[in-house]
């Protein structure tokens, strides 16, 4: 692929993102209306997963063909690009409400994703030479999401029920089988949108000459998360403040348990002693803004601002690293 082609690909690339998260959230939240099941429940797990394809893809395809910079970089610059700028822009625009349910429940759990990241792969504490994800740890991180998933399908059958005892009357723009045919187009381009944004991306830092790390944990990680930032700002826009926050812990969780859970079960990888130091920023910065999310039970445009500035801050540290 030369430079030309490369950008082609970023700007079309572009283009069936946004088009793709706009019909995608439009399609996911008719869903959950006409299922009457809480669209909190619905951004974690739906709209988060699908958001998270890119991320699931190219972190196994780096896995299998040797590349674990990039795969594990992806999934930890992921979710620090996840929760920094895809809050903080998405709070800059509209000021989201949060659940008590996510404070409670969600939002840790995304915290205790990455502090069991690092504990799993700080192996050198246990006597080995180097560190790495393991099978056994591919097979714990898997086990964390399968209790993750029992919780959501549980607050999805309590909110439907509650949904049903009210026999609150609701508005819909969709038929249901409109609403899922609406949200596949919309994910697709939201997929393949993201996938020829990586590859563009990609082969334009590669021709700069930046290693495959760096590459991990900015490029890659931006283009991948591209669907979570769009998505999360058309939800914004619409007023769907659950929907685009639980987009990104939903993700940020997907990422750590199921994508680095499946790619290590697969094949083992080692990890570069460098990301500590980016999974305990995850871990620190995930905690400094959890306690005021705590406390006023919202992301308000300064803490967003907060937010992108705390990013661009990593960002140097990257470039000075």
């Amino acid at each position: 692929m030369n430079m030309f082609v490369a950008i082609i690909c970023l700007i079309v690339g572009f283009i069936l993102l946004v088009k793709g998260a706009d019909f995608f959230v439009d399609g996911a939240s008719a869903i959950a209306k006409q299922l009457h099941i809480p669209a909190v429940v619905i951004g974690l797990t739906i709209v988060a997963f699908g958001t998270s394809a890119p991320e699931l893809a190219v972190s196994i395809s780096a896995a299998m063909k040797g590349s674990n910079d990039i795969a594990v970089g992806n999934v930890v610059g992921s979710n620090l690009f996840n929760l920094l700028i895809v809050v903080g822009v998405s709070a800059f625009i509209y000021p989201l409400h949060v659940k008590k349910s996510m404070i409670k429940k969600d939002y840790p759990i995304a915290i205790i994703g990455a502090v069991l990241l690092g504990l799993l792969a700080m192996d050198t504490l246990f006597g080995k030479m180097s560190m790495e994800l393991s099978r056994i740890d591919g097979i714990i991180l898997l086990i964390g999401f399968a209790i993750f998933m029992y919780l959501a399908i549980r607050e999805g059958v309590k909110g439907r029920a509650e949904h049903k005892e009210s026999g609150e009357e609701i508005e819909v723009q969709y038929t249901l089988d409109k609403s899922i045919f609406i949200s596949i187009i919309g994910l697709a381009g939201i997929i393949i949108g993201g996938n020829m944004v990586v590859d563009g991306a990609k082969e334009i830092a590669r021709a700069f000459g930046l290693s495959e790390a760096f590459i991990g944990l900015t490029i890659v990680a931006f283009g991948t998360s591209l669907p979570e930032l769009v998505t999360s700002i058309v939800a914004a826009k619409k007023g769907e403040s659950d929907i685009s926050l639980g987009n990104v812990v939903g993700s940020n969780i997907f990422n750590i348990f199921f994508i680095l859970g499946v790619s290590g079960t697969i094949l083992p990888m080692s990890v570069a002693n460098t990301y500590l130091y980016d999974i305990a920023i995850l871990i620190v910065v995930s905690i400094i803004f959890f306690i005021p999310i705590c406390k006023k039970q919202k992301v308000s445009r300064a803490m967003g601002g907060t937010m992108v500035a705390t990013y661009m801050a990593y960002m140097v540290y990257l470039f000075v690293r």
